[in-house]
């Protein structure tokens, strides 16, 4: 299920004028296939075994994300790895308020049901990242982003979904926290004042697979058709 390049040169790279010039894979049937799988078994994990995430692992999936583009070549993505205890232990009080906040909010009728959800997996996820976006990147030279700023925070989700792609592909879960203040984050995470917080990832080993969404298992929403949202003009 590999790419294989169309008629590989001895090295992987053609020879033009004697310029190096890649050659390009050719993605055949099963590999789309396969592609297709994980894109239908990529899931917003909250359920963590509390297995570790191997260090090589995790080094391998911060490579993976710096590969996501970005505006400009900017790559404007922070990545902070919370790992003391007192940190975190800050970043689950946020986590409560907002949730508690965001209960009171709900309509009687879902009250209950969003009382039942887990929404996040900050006790048990091995790893936790939180993504910050430098809005003035010296890299890129502002390229791209002097009439739609925001494609520089874009860039950031980009370099997150690259991530969730490459570790579900590896049997590693993702779930993105999102019911947090971000001030509060960035003050207990200690980040300069400029960046601003994109997503809280809970990274490590699913205690559950699925191929359905939990909310959706859980009676919370459903997935819509794509003519649901495709407009043409």
């Amino acid at each position: 299920m590999s790419a294989q390049p169309l008629n590989p040169p001895a090295s992987p790279y053609g020879a033009d004028d004697g310029a190096r010039i890649a050659v390009p894979p050719v993605f055949d049937a099963g590999f789309l296939g396969a592609l297709d799988t994980l894109f239908a078994w990529r899931r917003d994990v909250r359920h963590f075994a509390t297995r570790p995430l191997e260090e090589a692992a995790f080094a391998d999936l911060i490579a993976r994300a710096a590969q996501a583009p970005s505006v400009g070549l900017s790559q404007p993505w922070r990545l902070v790895r919370v790992r003391e205890p007192g940190r975190r232990a800050a970043v689950r009080t946020t986590f409560e308020t907002c949730n508690a906040e965001a209960l009171a909010l709900q309509p009687t009728e879902r009250a209950g049901l969003y009382a039942r959800l887990k929404l996040a997996g900050l006790d048990d996820a091995p790893e936790q990242i939180a993504v910050f976006v430098d809005p003035e990147p010296e890299a890129g030279h502002g390229l791209g982003r002097a009439t739609m700023p925001e494609t520089v925070a874009y860039s950031a989700v980009l370099a997150i979904h690259t991530l969730w792609l490459a570790a579900a592909a590896r049997g590693i879960g993702l779930g993105w926290v999102s019911i947090l203040d971000p001030a509060s984050v960035a003050r207990a995470l200690d980040v300069p004042e400029r960046w601003r917080l994109v997503g809280y990832l809970c990274i490590g080993y699913p205690a559950e697979l699925s191929d359905t969404p939990e909310l959706e298992r859980a009676g919370w929403e459903h997935r819509r058709p794509t003519g649901a949202f495709l407009v043409e003009r």
